[in-house]
């Protein structure tokens, strides 16, 4: 994921390359508000400014790009949409011959932003240009959509690529730029370096670059709204279990799109399943680009975002909250307990549900018994291992991947490819993909997925939470705690890291972390792993990123790494007991020690400066 690189060095060589990237923006800008932003710095000789907007140009990653909309090379705008696309395009031309005949999907949120006249909109009709300039077909929506719209597209339709315009739940001034490629799947190496340098080849706005009138009246434009929510709606259908039960339930929902794309969407979904529609947020349910009733619009961050959602099923005597995120690809989940409190269910919590429900449906289905070795789940390695658990017990197989979607989605598809049946992947950060017509997360489906588990576990008289806890007690009891430091300093991270590789002064990683002996460690930015006997990962490694995970003797793991998308120094820690009666308050008790020496020990957030995680 990029966000704009550090500034390079500076001095006269700096300035020059300042004057020479400002020059080519003045040339080349058509925005008329970008433009005089441009100009107004440039008459001020305000060189701060210039620097944070012209020092680096955003970096293309596999997840695409993300940065504030604003102008400049470090910033997403008209110009720098034109640009990317332009070697985006080239890139696909290279890749496909068939790009002519087969074309690319492009969708958007409802992200706007007056002061630089950028909007996702607005940039998806500019990327959908550039393509139908160079007569290429485009799939473009006429009005936003969840992404994993996007994916299901490009899988359904054949494509060679598509282009979701987002940025998902970061704050409102941010926009995005994500990639998916034939297989449904978004980018991983090494197509982001092949994109990053084609795009540095075609900086030049092509003639028609900025006449995107010219798209409206093309035989090239394909608006796929209507067949492709019918046909998606038709595949999910596929997923419902208990359409009897759905149709005479008495449990109630409410629903929040947190002012983002998903409102209409899971409404369809709840039509799909025939369960009566999920009651709406009013204040969040219509798009807002600026967000108006929440400080950060990411459901991720617990119950400041859900205040209005329990009030309002308070009101209408709702015991389950279904939040999306504003591009509708992650949904967190919340459950009225009977001492009155709310309980949020983490991402983890939540995976546990979701692969319970969907293994559990998935088997009823398929009583031979033969089928189970061709079935497989998925996590991210820093997500809880309790797919793991249930697989070792179940009989199907589990695998782990690397932090994302990306890697998941990837792997999915090469196994489906292999006859394969996937039945579900997630990740903890409220990701998951529960049917693999989408090879992405999905909050669309996820939504009304969690529905029906709910509205079935009430027959039983059973809430989620009492099935999470039936889950534990089966299959062995995994508490999880993660959470965050900011820092906002790469040296200080490097320094910090460097600190765990060299942890005695002798390049020797710890054995120790307090009182908790360390049995094993995998360190994937140097692809060092003691626990293989070559002592080499077995994952893919990445020196870009930091990322280091520690095996505890008394069975915990813990993983440090660096966030790609945000100046933040994420932790994840576990702790797994074998199944049977184990005392979930004790390992709460001793997963709480752990993480506070880990704090402690391996953070020293006094010593790097570091800020908490505001609570």
């Amino acid at each position: 994921m990029a966000a704009a690189a550090a500034p390079r060095d500076s001095g006269p060589g700096m300035d020059a390359r300042l004057d020479q990237e400002t020059a080519r923006w003045l040339r080349w800008d058509q925005n008329p508000l970008t433009l005089e932003s441009v100009k107004q710095l440039i008459a001020e000789g305000n060189k701060e400014e210039l620097q944070k907007c012209f020092g680096s140009r955003m970096e293309f990653g596999t997840a695409g790009l993300r940065a504030p909309m604003g102008a400049g090379i470090s910033q997403m705008n008209d110009l720098t949409i034109i640009q990317t696309t332009q070697g985006f395009c080239r890139y696909l031309e290279e890749q496909f011959s068939d790009l002519k005949q087969r074309g690319v999907a492009i969708s958007f949120d409802a992200r706007a932003h007056a002061p630089s006249g950028g909007s996702s909109r607005r940039f998806a009709r500019l990327a959908a240009t550039t393509f139908i300039s160079q007569g290429i077909p485009v799939h473009l929506f006429a009005a936003i959509t969840p992404t994993p719209f996007v994916p299901y597209t490009v899988s359904h339709l054949k494509l060679c690529a598509g282009i979701m315009v987002t940025a998902s739940h970061n704050p409102k001034q941010d926009n995005g730029y994500k990639v998916y490629w034939e297989n449904g799947a978004q980018i991983i190496s090494p197509h982001d370096k092949g994109i990053s340098q084609a795009i540095e080849e075609n900086l030049e706005p092509w003639p028609q670059a900025w006449d995107d009138s010219l798209i409206d009246n093309s035989p090239l434009l394909h608006n796929p709204s209507a067949s492709i929510n019918n046909d998606y709606f038709e595949d999910l259908k596929k997923y419902c279990f208990h359409r009897s039960v759905n149709k005479e339930t008495k449990v109630k929902f409410v629903h929040t799109s947190v002012h983002g794309v998903g409102h209409d969407f899971v409404q369809s979904a709840f039509k799909a399943f025939d369960l009566s529609p999920p009651e709406a947020v009013p204040q969040q349910k219509d798009p807002d680009s600026e967000f108006p009733t929440v400080k950060y619009p990411n459901p991720e961050e617990g119950k400041g975002v859900l205040t209005l959602s329990f009030a309002l099923a308070d009101k209408t005597k709702a015991k389950i909250v279904l939040a999306n995120d504003p591009d509708a690809d992650r949904l967190a989940v919340a459950e009225k307990q009977d001492s009155g409190e709310w309980k949020v269910f983490s991402g983890n919590e939540l995976g546990a549900l979701l692969g319970w429900w969907l293994f559990t449906s998935w088997k009823e289905k398929n009583q031979d018994r033969s089928t189970l070795k061709e079935a497989y789940m998925l996590s991210s390695t820093v997500s809880s291992k309790i797919l793991r658990a249930i697989a070792l017990k179940e009989g199907f197989h589990f695998e782990e991947t690397l932090t994302g979607f990306k890697w998941m989605g990837n792997r999915a598809k090469q196994l489906i490819d292999q006859g394969k049946t996937v039945l579900f992947a997630f990740e903890e950060a409220i990701g998951y993909m529960c049917c693999p017509f989408v090879l992405d997360k999905d909050g669309v489906s996820a939504a009304v997925i969690t529905a029906e588990l709910a509205c079935f576990l009430a027959t039983k008289n059973l809430s989620l939470s009492q099935q999470l806890k039936a889950i534990y007690v089966e299959y062995g009891y995994h508490i999880t705690k993660a959470s965050y430091f900011i820092c906002h300093d790469q040296g200080t991270i490097q320094n910090l890291f460097g600190n765990l590789r060299n942890y005695d002064g002798k390049n020797n990683y710890p054995k120790a972390c307090g009182k908790f002996e360390i049995s094993a460690i995998r360190d994937l930015t140097t692809g060092y792993d003691d626990s293989q006997a070559d002592k080499k990962a077995v994952l893919p490694t990445s020196k870009s990123s930091q990322m280091i995970t520690f095996t505890f003797a008394n069975g915990g793991v813990a993983t440090m790494r660096t966030s790609g998308t945000e100046p933040k120094i994420k932790y994840y820690a576990e702790l797994c007991a074998p199944p049977g009666n184990s005392d979930p308050e004790q390992l709460k008790k001793e997963l709480n020690e752990l993480v506070e020496a880990i704090e402690e020990n391996f953070f020293q957030p006094q010593k790097y400066n570091l800020q908490p995680k505001a609570e």
